[in-house]
This record gives structure tokens, sequence and C-alpha cells, in this order.
């Protein structure tokens, strides 16, 4: 059999993500919230028969994967072609900073202009071929058996174009929350969506405090 499963996985919160600002290839680490969500996660995948765990090396998407590795017993594998998007001078930012900042490199970003990249950072486009040839690369390792990978929202979103169709300026209907379910299917031929955005292990009343630390 050709086809890989893909388990698709994007980091838990960062206190970056509540402050909406921008992250990019800036090593950032989970907070309380990331680090409970990743728990849930790990949970949530335990009887998944897993092949192999591949995460971006940044910290936020690695100590997510380490969370998976412990209910798993597989050691998460390192890779940088899913990282996040550079962001060159936008990386550190909020939205509002880099509004004020740079308004027309602004307007350009959100009209997902694909050949457009900040200073120092990198185009939709760009970004695009980095993550198929490296879902490319992973899934071709594991033909007939189910993989993970730990990576970030950039990354889901280009995932989730691929498995569906849509070219880099369609506007986003999808979620891309932190620590959700993404399930695809890589073939020769490409990528199909099987299931997005599952939720459900995040969702209970588990209340967030020492007992559950």
């Amino acid at each position: 059999m050709n086809a890989t499963r893909i388990i698709a996985i994007r980091h838990g919160e960062t206190a970056w993500n509540v402050d909406t600002r921008i992250q990019g290839q800036l090593d950032i680490g989970l907070n309380e919230t990331g680090h409970w969500q990743a728990r849930r996660l790990a949970r949530a995948l335990v009887d998944e028969p897993i092949a192999a765990i591949y995460s971006s090396n940044l910290a936020r998407a690695w100590d997510t994967a380490r969370e998976i590795s412990s209910v798993t017993g597989l050691t998460p594998q390192a890779h940088e072609g899913l990282r996040e998007r550079g962001f060159g001078v936008f990386q550190g930012k909020t939205f509002t900073e880099i509004e004020t900042a740079w308004p027309e490199q602004a307007l350009r970003w959100r009209k997902r202009d694909p050949h457009w990249a900040p200073q120092g950072g990198e185009s939709l486009t760009a970004l695009r071929q980095r993550i198929a040839q490296t879902a490319t690369e992973l899934a071709q390792r594991h033909q007939g058996e189910q993989i993970v990978l730990v990576a970030h929202g950039g990354v889901m979103d280009v995932l989730y174009r691929a498995a569906t169709g849509q070219d880099l300026q369609a506007p986003r209907t999808w979620n891309l929350g932190n620590a959700t379910i993404n399930r695809l299917l890589w073939t020769p031929e490409g990528l199909t969506l099987v299931g997005w955005a599952d939720a459900q292990h995040l969702e209970d009343d588990e209340a967030l405090d020492e007992t559950s630390a």
C-alpha cells in the first residue's frame, strides 16, 4: 500500500499566541495552558498505531511532541522543514505594531500576496514548497503506516490547502487550533483530507488546576 496516514498537530498554546504576537521562527515555549493541551493531546493519541513522530525543532512544537512521546514510547525526531514560516522583521511584533510600522507591507500580508515576503522572511510560495517537500519526504519513509507531524499554524494552513486543492490566496475558513488533531492521507498523487480540527480531547470540564498539572 502506497498511502501514509498523517496526524498533523499544531503545538500547544504560547503566551505570544494569546498576545497575537508573531512568533515565526523565534523560539517561544508553551505557556501553562499549552502544556495542559499537550498532555491532553497525548492521552487522546495513546491507542493510535504510530510509526514515528516528527517535529519542528522549535521549543513550542518540540515540547508538544515530547508529551506524545511520553505515551507512545517513540522518540521524536526533529526536522527543520516543519518550522513555522519565517517572518523576518515581523517576528516579535503584534499585529497592531506591524500595521503601524509597515502599513504597505501589512497590506500585502493581509491580501496573502503569495510572492511577497517580509524583510528577512519567507514568502507563502516558498513556505508551500518547503512544507510540500518535507511532508512528501517523511510520508515516503512510512508508506502503509501512520506518522505524527508536530508543527505550527502556518504549516497546518499549507497542509489544509494542499489537501483540499485551495490556492494560497483563498480566504481561510478553517480552524488552526492549538493541539487539535488533524488527519490527512498521503499518496504519491498528493494529500487528501480525512478530518480536521478535532478538539474533543480539549473540550471536557477537567479544570486547569494543580490536580491536572
